[in-house]
């Protein structure tokens, strides 16, 4: 029988975690030895800048991690036309998941119709280029009160995509349990949610976990996956 840790295997946490190299400073040779840790420990994706999906799908060829990159990053107010672009591009460098960031000052001044807009001409775009593409959309909860969480939601889910997601990481504060659970709350099982920004540990990713998260951005992969080992039984 396998190990678990708080009713969970090694392969549902692991399948969890979208391996995150998103920093600016990050060279050719960080993306390298991410992506060897992501397939030593068999994650779902690896999540990176778009100017490295074509190194990152070589490296993972063959493997069952995807590759996953950002769109609108990290500020989502790049123009709709650009992010049709940008996820065109990326799906035919190798990405087959895409996580973009809805534009938040669209969303904080109450112009949603332009939020869903914005987010459906991405989907419809990426889904023509691949159909099985899976499309996340960040909502910045940092920026966003409760309400404003719920219509973003509802926005995503009209506009067609797949996930609902917390952050890029890059705000003043990152995944929340309360956010998450709003947003799953929201979206049911129509859509998924991911949980994203400051998930360092593997208690709190499994906290998330519960409250009913399918996949974790997370930067500290292999502290997360080595305590699991550490703990299971």
């Amino acid at each position: 029988m396998k190990k678990t840790y708080r009713g969970y295997t090694f392969e549902q946490v692991a399948k969890t975690i979208d391996h995150s190299i998103l920093k600016p400073d990050f060279t050719p040779l960080d993306i390298a030895e991410g992506c060897a840790l992501a397939l030593k420990y068999d994650v779902a994706t690896v999540c990176i800048r778009p100017m490295d999906v074509v190194q990152t799908a070589k490296l993972l060829a063959g493997s069952d991690v995807l590759v996953a990159t950002v769109i609108g990053f990290p500020h989502g107010t790049t123009t709709t036309a650009t992010k049709v672009f940008e996820s065109v591009d990326a799906i035919k460098n190798g990405a087959v998941e895409l996580d973009m960031v809805l534009n938040i000052s669209w969303m904080v001044s109450g112009h949603y119709q332009l939020v869903e807009d914005d987010i459906r001409a991405v989907v419809l775009a990426a889904h023509q280029e691949l159909p099985s593409v899976s499309i996340k959309v960040i909502l910045e909860t940092a920026y966003l009160n409760d309400d404003q969480i719920v219509k973003a939601c509802q926005l995503i889910e009209a506009a067609g995509a797949d996930y609902v997601k917390t952050s890029t990481g890059f705000a003043s504060s990152g995944a929340t349990l309360e956010d998450v659970r709003l947003m799953k709350a929201t979206v049911g099982n129509r859509l998924k949610v991911k949980s994203s920004g400051g998930v360092r540990t593997l208690d709190q990713l499994l906290d998330f976990m519960d409250a009913g998260v399918t996949r974790s951005g997370c930067s500290a992969t292999e502290q997360v996956l080595e305590e699991f080992l550490a703990k299971a039984s």
